[in-house]
C-alpha cells in the first residue's frame, strides 16, 4: 500500500531537505549547500546572500564572495530562464540541459522577436571573436552584433544572445556591497573547462534529494525542462525512485532512503525577494499557496522580501534605514513574534556587515 503524504509532511520535508532547520542541517560549506540545492536563484545579489545565511552556521558574507571571486561558483542564467548562482561543475552541465527550454523562451519572448531569425551560430561567429580579449558589457556585446546586424534592434540582439549563448556573469557583479556593471564572458572559457552532457537521472536524484518528493511536472516548474514524465516513471520501475501519494492523491516521487520529516518544528525564517524553496514546485501548497503567493507576486516579479512561518509564506519584510521592517499577512501568535525579533536580529546583523567582511 502506497503511502500517503499530507501537505504538512511535505511542507516539514521540504524545510528539512532545504538545510533551512537549524539543528538538522546536513552539509554546511557554502559550494556544498549550492551543490546540494542544485543552484539557488540570484538575478538580484542579495537573495544569494539571504538564502546561506539561513541554512549556514555562521555564515559570512565573504563566504560567498570568495568563492564568486576564485571561480568556485559561476552567476550563470539557466533554470526557468534566469540567472542561478551554481558550482562551476554544475554550470557546465546543466546550461546544455536547460538550452532547448531557453530557445523555446527565445522564440515566445517579444523583446527576442526581431532577432529570432539569426541562428545561434551566426550569433556565436560574432560575440565568439569579440569577446576573445576578455568579458565585456552585454551592450558592448550588443552594439557588436548591431554593427553586423543594423536592421535588429540591438534590444533584441542583447536579449537573443544572452538567451542563446552560454555567457556567464564574471565579478565584480555579485559579490557583496562591491559596485560594477554586469560583464558577459563565455563560461568553458572563463572555467577553463569543456561544457559535459548531464546525467538526467541524475539531476532528477539531486533535485528530489533537495526538494522531494515532488512530480515530474514540479521539476519542469524548477528547470523550465519538459518531457521528464518518461524519465520519472522509468527510474520508478527500474527501483531508483520510491512513490508516494499526496493528500490529492497524486502520486510523487522520491530518491530512496531520502528522510521525510513527520514531526519538526519549523522556524520563522526571514529569506529573500527570491528562493528556490518556493519557487520550485508545480503545486505551491507545501510551501506557498496562491491566497498568499499574490501577495508577493507583482507584475513584473516578487515585489518583496519573505518571511516563511510554519514553514509557509506569511508575510514580507524591507529595509529602512538600516532596519528591518515586517509585514506578516496575519497575526502571529506570542512564539511566533519571539522567533521573528530573534530572526529579525539575525539579518540586521548580516546586513550591516560591510564590504570585504
Amino acid at each position: 500500500m502506497t503511502t500517503v503524504l499530507q501537505t504538512p509532511t511535505l511542507t516539514r520535508t521540504l524545510w528539512l531537505r532545504q538545510q533551512l532547520v537549524p539543528g538538522q542541517r546536513g552539509v554546511q560549506h557554502v559550494p556544498d549547500v549550492v551543490a546540494h540545492l542544485l543552484g539557488l536563484q540570484a538575478q538580484d545579489n542579495l537573495p544569494p546572500y539571504l538564502s546561506l545565511a539561513a541554512r549556514i552556521d555562521g555564515f559570512s558574507p565573504a563566504d560567498l564572495s570568495d568563492r564568486i571571486e576564485d571561480r568556485t561558483l559561476v552567476r550563470f542564467f539557466t533554470m526557468r530562464g534566469t540567472v542561478h548562482l551554481l558550482t562551476a561543475h554544475d554550470a557546465l552541465q546543466l546550461r546544455g540541459w536547460v538550452q532547448p527550454a531557453l530557445d523555446r523562451q527565445s522564440a515566445t519572448n517579444q523583446t527576442s522577436r526581431p532577432a529570432n531569425h539569426l541562428t545561434t551560430a551566426e550569433l556565436e561567429a560574432i560575440v565568439a571573436s569579440f569577446l576573445a580579449d576578455g568579458p565585456r558589457s552585454l551592450a558592448d556585446i550588443g552594439t557588436a552584433l548591431g554593427a553586423v546586424h543594423p536592421d535588429v534592434p540591438e534590444e533584441a540582439l542583447r536579449h537573443v544572445t544572452r538567451e542563446r549563448l552560454p555567457l556567464l556573469q564574471v565579478p565584480p557583479r555579485g559579490l557583496w556591497r562591491r559596485s560594477g556593471g554586469v560583464v558577459y564572458a563565455y563560461a568553458d572559457r572563463y572555467l577553463g573547462r569543456p561544457f559535459v552532457e548531464a546525467d538526467v537521472e541524475e539531476l532528477v536524484l539531486r533535485y528530489l534529494a533537495a526538494y522531494g518528493p515532488a512530480t515530474a511536472t514540479d521539476m519542469t516548474k524548477w528547470s523550465l525542462v519538459t518531457r521528464l514524465g518518461p524519465v520519472f516513471t522509468a527510474m520508478a520501475k527500474a527501483d531508483r525512485l520510491v512513490r508516494y501519494l499526496d493528500d490529492k492523491g497524486r502520486t510523487l516521487y522520491d530518491a530512496p532512503g531520502a528522510p521525510i520529516a513527520d514531526d519538526l518544528t519549523l522556524p520563522v525564517t526571514l529569506l529573500g525577494t527570491y528562493d528556490n524553496v518556493f519557487l520550485s514546485h508545480a503545486d505551491r501548497d507545501r510551501i506557498a499557496p496562491d491566497e498568499v503567493r499574490k501577495h508577493w507576486m507583482g507584475p513584473n516579479g516578487g515585489t518583496g522580501s519573505t518571511m516563511f512561518v510554519d514553514g509557509l509564506l506569511a508575510g514580507l519584510w524591507r529595509v529602512e534605514a538600516g532596519r528591518v521592517v515586517v509585514e506578516p499577512f496575519r497575526q502571529l501568535a506570542k512564539r511566533q513574534s519571539g522567533q521573528l525579533r530573534a530572526e529579525v536580529e539575525r539579518v540586521e546583523a548580516l546586513l550591516a556587515v560591510p564590504a570585504g567582511g
